[in-house]
């Protein structure tokens, strides 16, 4: 019975050096997995301490099927002079213990060669693949709600065919991760930041669209209601009904101002709305009063190409709006599209009772294909854009224009060496030609170009 006890007891011991060891070493594996970085070097000390407890269960195993097989041998002997049933039970009890034992053995032989062949890697030291998900990469959970995809709560496809929704930013927002986090670092509910020029930063940069947030956007103070219709086309707004902070003047009679100083200088007289923007499009200006000679097209002349057709289109210029208010008055609906160049180009354009669309270059227009009559653009396509870009954006136009639309580029100019490169863009689309004009710049010696066109889209496709 003494022996009997024993052999118990050394296999209870052999099972608690088993369980701690695999304890103590998932714990260790687990602590470093936790406090440390998840690429840290396979030869862990965790990983060490785990294999070399395998080492010193095997020597045990070892030395107890020794130990086992010597009381089976007294065992056998005893049984030759006595027997004992008691004794042949116990007999048979060591042989299923031995045999358990020797399984265990036969386990570890296998894992030593197949160490010899491969490295042993613990499971949860392994070197985890990098998230590919964009809300792993921002710190502000804002961002990181924001950007994650948002699951239908049925589960099953939505009116538009989609499982969920997926909200986007733009890919440059990556590159400008501590700006963003600053613009998306805000009090749920509360009144967001007046932080409009850090906004349009982003978007300027690529980081456009913006995503959507959760405060209440700022408003004037003092906001009284708008003038009539019939006024507020050619009157400056109050200046109650704006947000002055980040612009250099403070009222729209400084923005009216001929002076220079005002904090931007594309179209810098478009709010002289009596003197400077009244006459466009509708009284001829003369780039050179001797010769008669002009790159400005009258809205009339335009219109009169395709009677009762144009209806809708877009402006994609730096303005107030002017164009927008003078194709009204031919019942025609432009859509402005402007940003803020260091004035308040939206405000101003609303306040007129025209549509803005605060857009920048770098996003895809937001009309459907072969929806407008008419895109123009003025003071905004100059010879500062790369050749490849100019390529997307009248690609782009090309898309939402439809069959029979007119395209009208108006005063676009550029160095006379970098003429040839630009016409060629325009000669791609194989629109048909109305008007085609190129002129000199009077004040800068003819070193620049003017250059204005009408262009009317084909059907296609062409075969």
């Amino acid at each position: 019975m003494r022996r009997y006890m024993c052999v118990v007891g050394i296999l209870a011991l052999v099972v608690s050096i088993a369980t701690m060891s695999n304890f103590y070493s998932l714990r260790s594996s687990l602590i470093s997995d936790t406090f440390c970085n998840h690429n840290y070097p396979r030869d862990l000390s965790s990983l060490t301490s785990h294999m070399r407890n395998g080492s010193e269960l095997k020597l045990t195993m070892d030395t107890l099927t020794q130990k086992i097989q010597q009381e089976i041998t007294v065992i056998r002997e005893l049984s030759k002079n006595s027997s004992s049933p008691s004794s042949l039970r116990y007999g048979k009890f060591l042989a299923d213990i031995l045999g358990l034992v020797e399984e265990i053995q036969a386990s570890f032989e296998g894992a030593d060669q197949n160490e010899s062949k491969t490295e042993f890697i613990h499971p949860l030291v392994k070197q985890r693949e990098h998230s590919d998900e964009p809300s792993d990469y921002f710190l502000i959970e804002e961002i990181r709600k924001y950007v994650r995809i948002k699951p239908n709560r049925l589960g099953k496809q939505n009116f538009m065919g989609a499982n969920g929704t997926f909200t986007s930013i733009g890919h440059a927002c990556f590159a400008m991760k501590k700006d963003l986090e600053e613009y998306m670092d805000y009090d749920i509910g509360d009144i967001c930041k007046d932080d409009w020029k850090l906004a349009q930063r982003l978007m300027v940069h690529g980081c456009d669209p913006l995503p959507r947030r959760r405060c209440f956007s700022r408003a004037p103070q003092l906001y009284t209601k708008p003038f009539p219709i019939n006024e507020s086309m050619w009157k400056l707004p109050d200046d109650r009904n704006l947000r002055w902070g980040g612009y250099k003047c403070k009222n729209f009679t400084c923005l009216a101002r001929n002076s220079t100083n005002k904090g931007f200088f594309k179209c810098r007289d478009c709010f002289n709305l009596t003197h400077h923007e009244s006459p466009r499009w509708v009284v001829p200006v003369y780039q050179d009063p001797n010769s008669n000679l002009t790159s400005d097209f009258l809205i009339s002349e335009v219109l009169d190409l395709k009677p009762g057709e144009v209806r809708i289109g877009l402006d994609f210029s730096a303005g107030t709006g002017t164009f927008a208010a003078r194709m009204r008055e031919h019942n025609v609906t432009i859509v402005t599209a402007s940003i803020n160049f260091g004035a308040p180009f939206n405000e101003m354009i609303s306040l007129r009772g025209l549509v803005p669309l605060y857009l920048t270059i770098n996003q895809r227009l937001p009309f459907f294909d072969n929806t407008l009559d008419l895109i123009h653009t003025t003071r905004f396509l100059d010879g500062w854009i790369d050749y490849v870009l100019l390529d997307f954006v009248l690609f782009d136009w090309d898309r939402v224009l439809r069959p029979g639309g007119l395209l009208w580029i108006d005063d676009f100019f550029c160095s006379k060496e970098d003429l040839d490169d630009y016409l060629e863009a325009f000669k791609m689309l194989r629109y048909k030609n109305h008007k085609w004009v190129v002129m000199p710049k009077i004040d800068k010696d003819e070193r620049e170009v003017f250059f204005s066109a009408v262009l009317e889209k084909p059907p296609r496709p062409f075969r």
